[in-house]
């Protein structure tokens, strides 16, 4: 259950050998709002470049999940160059899909084009999921993912997330999987 989770929790900072996950910052504003208006970044995300607008409603609902929630998405920065490249991180959405996953973590992750195919998302993904072994006490958790994305269901499935369903959001087909804690 959700009222389980801490408020106000810090936002924690997650190293890898190759990234950083912290908080997102004001500065990551332009970054983001550049890494939206690839096409091969946002085919998978409602399909349109997003204004700088969007993405600062999206980076205000990331650290704002923190703040509610005790849990919430990180800026995903790359060690080597101290670059935002993206961000991963746990939701609670409240979407209007069936099956509900209202009051399930539901994991996300989104990195700029440029750096795919490096391993970055599989590696941001499971210091993410590590972090919610220690935290979460639900039994699992969840994600969506177009099913055209293959490689976003690859790096799911290489951590455990296996299909429970298929529905629409937003009028567009998705795959919903699941992964025991």
């Amino acid at each position: 259950m959700l009222s389980s989770y801490p408020l106000a929790a810090p936002i924690p900072v997650l190293s890898t050998s190759r990234l950083v996950l912290r908080e997102h910052r004001f500065t990551d504003l332009p970054a983001f709002t550049s890494i939206f208006q690839k096409p091969e970044f946002y085919a998978f995300l409602g399909g349109q470049p997003q204004p700088e607008e969007d993405v600062w409603i999206k980076i205000l609902r990331y650290n704002g999940h923190w703040s509610l929630l005790g849990f919430g998405y990180w800026a995903v920065e790359e060690t080597a160059t101290a670059r935002y490249i993206g961000a991963v991180g746990f939701g609670d959405w409240h979407r209007a899909l069936e099956p509900s996953l209202k009051g399930e973590p539901e994991i996300g992750w989104v990195l700029d084009p440029a750096v795919h195919g490096r391993g970055y998302a599989t590696e941001a993904v499971a210091a993410a999921l590590a972090w919610g072994e220690e935290h979460f006490t639900c039994s699992r958790t969840v994600c969506i993912i177009d099913p055209d994305n293959a490689p976003s269901l690859r790096v799911a499935a290489k951590h455990g997330y296996q299909p429970i369903a298929e529905t629409t959001y937003k009028g567009k087909p998705i795959i919903v999987l699941s992964r025991p804690q």
